[in-house]
């Protein structure tokens, strides 16, 4: 990625002499210098002491040539053939058909040395706007998001401190939520299952082991993970795994609906007798959750909708208008069904 030239040979300072300065990005220089009420006072009057302390003057020229940008709208995700993302995908492109917008997608394959590489390039190709999957980035995909020189929006989760815009959920309270809802239905021995473990699903296990603590039930002997990917097998080995070290399980909170099922097939392969003896909850709520005997209670996100939300904030910042709340939490859904009607 081209980043903004420093200056050379006691030339005249740059913006990147200022951003450095006042310790910052050079997109938070941009945004203070172009539209102030975006930044907090107490950050404006520090980037304005180091303009005036360097002495720094906006080129008119190169802003210029710096608003050329292409009408491509970059895509980062961690998958192309995990439903999830397949869904945000799917809204993204819904919301820019009838645009003069075209798509570029990149798939970090849950890399963050592949996702900081795609940073690179796309940052070449200056693009219109950013979309990105998550809020983890390395450092360096963080200063490469924070220097694109665009608008940016991180969708799938929520957190305190957006590079520009964020739209999602809070996985630790979808986990939490989960675990309560099997606790409620009178489940105790509630175990965690989880594949890949990405910083989302830890989040998720995070949320299940606060609900499991706060009833004085958290054991760790209750929780079964691996970092291999996520597939229905998968679920029904895990599920295995997790009843070897604890044949008393009762209920299980699964990462995500891949899981779910498998663990769902386990039982009846076992006449393990779902809900009277296992309780299961899934994550994300796909299709097959409401239609799989019997059906599976399951935490459902509104993946399209953040998809099409994050174009729309996207193209309004775009526009000079940039929306207000730089941080939307669209919230999750507990679908209750047969899986946990104790």
């Amino acid at each position: 990625m081209t980043k903004p030239r420093s200056r050379r040979g006691g030339g005249r300072p740059t913006i990147a002499d200022v951003a450095r300065k006042a310790g910052v990005g050079a997109i938070t220089v941009s945004r203070a210098l172009r539209e102030p009420g975006r930044v907090s006072e107490d950050l404006r009057r520090q980037i304005l002491a180091a303009v005036d302390e360097l002495g720094y003057v906006p080129d008119p020229n190169a802003r210029a040539l710096a608003s050329a940008r292409a009408e491509v709208f970059g895509v980062l995700v961690p998958s192309l053939t995990n439903n999830v993302f397949a869904e945000v995908v799917r809204g993204i492109y819904d919301s820019l058909s009838d645009s003069p917008f075209r798509i570029q997608i990149g798939n970090t394959h849950y890399s963050g040395l592949e996702e900081e590489r795609l940073l690179q390039v796309f940052g070449s190709q200056r693009p219109a706007a950013l979309i990105v999957a998550g809020i983890d980035q390395t450092p360096s995909a963080r200063r490469l998001l924070e220097n694109a020189g665009c608008p940016v929006v991180q969708v799938m989760e929520t957190g305190p401190d957006p590079v520009d815009m964020m739209i999602g959920f809070s996985h630790f309270d979808g986990g939490r939520t989960a675990t309560e809802h099997l606790l409620q239905a009178g489940y105790r021995k509630i175990g965690f299952i989880g594949a890949r473990m990405d910083p989302r699903s830890q989040r998720r296990l995070a949320g299940y082991r606060a609900a499991m603590e706060a009833a004085g039930l958290f054991d760790p002997r209750l929780v079964t993970t691996t970092p291999v990917p996520s597939s229905v097998s998968l679920g029904r080995e895990l599920f295995r795994d997790a009843l070897a070290k604890m044949p008393t399980l009762d209920g299980v909170f699964c990462n995500n609906d891949d899981i779910a099922l498998g663990v769902l097939f386990e039982c009846h392969r076992a006449s393990i007798d779902v809900p009277k003896q296992i309780g299961i909850v899934g994550f994300n709520d796909l299709d097959m959750m409401q239609v799989s005997f019997p059906s599976i209670t399951s935490v459902r996100t509104h993946r399209y909708e953040i998809g099409t939300r994050s174009v729309a904030m996207a193209l309004a910042a775009i526009a000079g208008n940039p929306p207000e709340q730089r941080i939307v939490d669209l919230g999750f859904e507990l679908v209750r069904r047969e899986s946990t009607a104790r």
